[in-house]
């Protein structure tokens, strides 16, 4: 997934675009003004994704063959086709005008050699062009791991986990409602189509960053923050809810004031589990943290309240955000919930009520925790993956935000411990410490050894940043949010959106 690092790199495109597109209807002779891909293929040309054929056409109804399609690939990625050093296929001869765009498809990932030829000059499927988007995109491994999904069509007999992300990232349709007919061959403004929307989704430049801040000290420039939490109370409860304070209201007002300073908005972060928060106390839970809002004078609440499981549960808080929309007017007001995943559905969040009420759903994304293994990775790809595509069409991609840890989180193969920014920096700084990179986590992981044993201390670097934000921009978002400001490696305050 590295390699997407440099097309997001070309967001400055979106802007000049507008001056790019010169390809008018009348300047490709075979696009008619009415053609349902007229402006799809303008653009592709304007981008120079395709070029015109020799006579001005553009050769609408003409099926690629693979070579074309890997071409076109190149192009929307930006990769640099060089010449190819080896020959990968014994069927793609050095010299054919495709064949550096071949080896670097090879090697960026995009395409296999599984019995040594490519076939170059086949028409590509549409199973095919699904294979080669979602693994030029990095996500092969979520496709092996959710292959076993539902899809609408009864014809996908394989390749099932492909075809399932380029349909669920918006990227393909199908051809009728229940078939996607995997053997049918694409076409060039078919192409341009698949390519311009996937496109526009590495290009939207609707990002946003949110945090929440634990304190004064350490404190990061905020500059460029929508909201900021400021953690300077937690539930409490005794019969009902309370509150009770981390921070003392001198050091609460400060970081209220620097986040305000820096041009961000600050809201009161209350954190909570099932404990704090029990049949018929929404009222009463509202009531508290509304006054709570406007004593600290804050422009709005986030509030997180985790684990629920039971549909009453789920009633409570939903009647709670209603209450707190009410209370709050124009404030803004953020929510906090547990991301479905592939294990089962929650049954303690309303997401599509709690989307229509609040200003964001920050999703927490479980973490992947093999027990034995040194495998414990942070907010994985594939979690993310299951909690945005179940949520695909039920709440607003433009509100919904994924939670990422900002700490360190140290694994010994049955219990995790959390590592704060301070201990792993000095970690990391110690002689012979080594840390490396997980691609099919895109997650960074130190191993260490210590009088407890060996263990190995999973975070999030700069990449994983990044390729978390990817993954949230192709679902429609692109929002982020800081577990822990203050204790953020600088290289993933800088990745930040």
């Amino acid at each position: 997934m590295k390699h997407l690092r440099q097309v997001l790199c070309q967001v400055l495109l979106c802007v000049l675009l507008a001056c790019a597109l010169s390809v008018s209807a009348s300047a490709i002779s075979d696009v008619p003004e009415d053609f349902w891909a007229k402006g799809d293929i303008e653009r592709c040309v304007a981008l120079k994704y395709f070029y015109l054929e020799s006579n001005g056409t553009f050769g609408v109804g003409k099926e690629m063959s693979r070579a074309e399609f890997l071409v076109v690939l190149n192009r929307l990625f930006g990769w640099k086709p060089t010449a190819a050093a080896r020959t990968v296929y014994e069927d793609v001869d050095k010299k054919a005008w495709y064949a550096g765009a071949v080896e670097t498809a090879y090697h960026q990932g995009a395409i296999t050699s599984q019995d040594g030829n490519f076939r170059p000059d086949d028409p590509i499927t549409r199973s095919e062009a699904a294979s080669m988007l979602v693994r030029g995109l990095g996500y092969g491994s979520i496709a092996g791991l959710i292959q076993d999904m539902p899809l609408p069509f009864r014809d996908v007999r394989a390749n099932s986990g492909y075809i399932i992300m380029a349909y669920g990232l918006g990227l393909m349709d199908g051809a009728s409602v229940i078939e996607f007919s995997p053997e049918g061959h694409v076409t060039r403004e078919q192409a341009a189509v698949i390519l311009m929307r996937l496109h526009d989704k590495l290009h939207d430049p609707t990002t946003s960053r949110t945090g929440i801040a634990t304190g004064l000290e350490n404190l990061p420039d905020v500059t460029g923050y929508e909201a900021v939490g400021v953690a300077a109370a937690k539930l409490t409860y005794n019969g009902e809810p309370q509150l009770a304070s981390l921070l003392d209201q001198e050091e609460a007002a400060a970081v209220r004031d620097a986040v305000r300073s820096a041009g961000s908005r600050p809201l009161l972060y209350i954190a909570g589990g099932v404990y704090h928060f029990r049949e018929n106390d929404a009222e009463k839970l509202a009531a508290v943290l509304l006054q709570a809002v406007k004593e600290g004078d804050y422009d709005g609440l986030f509030l997180d309240i985790s684990g629920l499981t039971s549909v009453t549960q789920r009633n409570e808080l939903t009647e709670a955000v209603r209450l707190l929309r009410e209370g709050l007017g124009e404030q803004l007001l953020y929510t906090a919930a547990e991301a479905p995943s592939g294990k089962g559905t929650i049954f303690g969040y309303d997401y599509a009520a709690l989307g229509e009420i609040v200003d964001r759903l920050v999703l927490r994304v479980s973490h992947q925790e093999e027990t034995g293994d040194a495998t414990a990775p942070l907010e994985p790809p594939e979690q993310i993956y299951y909690g945005l595509n179940r949520l695909r069409g039920v709440v607003d991609a433009g509100k919904l935000t994924l939670l990422l840890t900002s700490t360190g989180s140290d694994w010994n193969g049955e219990t995790a411990s959390p590592v704060s920014g301070e201990a792993l920096t000095e970690y990391l700084a110690e002689q012979g410490a080594r840390s490396h990179y997980s691609s099919r986590y895109a997650c960074a992981y130190l191993p260490r050894q210590s009088g407890n044993g060996d263990s190995t201390i999973w975070y999030l670097n700069g990449q994983s940043i990044q390729e978390r934000e990817l993954l949230a921009r192709l679902f429609g978002g692109g929002h982020l949010c800081l577990s822990d400001l203050n204790n953020a490696l600088p290289e993933v305050l800088t990745a930040m959106p």
